[in-house]
């Protein structure tokens, strides 16, 4: 019965292995599925978010343009099934070092700033992903600056 249970409320809070594969395809996925939702969280995702998206991946991993496309379907497809960001951040927060937290954190900057407008929306995924991944206040503000001023 506990194993039932166990099971039930697993299904609710961590994506199934179809979702998320283990390995560091995880980190790509978490760190897109993270971007994919500054995109969408706007009522407009334009082109320019997205290619800004895209080059974020590429330069924190190195994807060729095929990885990268695939990689933005299944990020997509995660992101609107996903209840929160809890199981994206924690990984990361077990696997990236604190720069590179910090470097996701101006990559959603990065995406939120490319169609020239800043949302509420997006401010406040940005904000709330920072919390998660113990980026500090001081920190997240010199990754919102970096990337409003490159």
């Amino acid at each position: 019965m506990l194993s039932s249970l166990q099971n039930l409320l697993s299904s609710f809070f961590i994506p199934d292995d179809s979702t998320v594969v283990h390995g560091g395809r995880n980190l790509q996925l978490a760190t897109a599925v993270l971007l994919f939702d500054v995109m969408r969280s706007d009522d407009n995702t334009s082109d320019a978010e997205r290619a800004q998206a895209m080059a974020a991946l590429r330069q924190r991993f190195g994807l060729s343009d095929e990885a990268l496309a695939e990689l933005m379907v299944q990020a997509e497809q995660t992101a609107t099934r996903a209840n929160d960001y809890f199981s994206f951040t924690s990984l990361m927060n077990d696997e990236f070092t604190q720069d590179q937290k910090i470097q996701v954190v101006e990559f959603m900057w990065q995406v939120a700033y490319a169609d020239g407008a800043l949302d509420a929306n997006e401010h406040h995924i940005i904000s709330k992903v920072a919390g998660l991944l113990h980026v500090t206040h001081g920190e997240y503000i010199a990754a919102k600056m970096r990337a409003k001023y490159p």
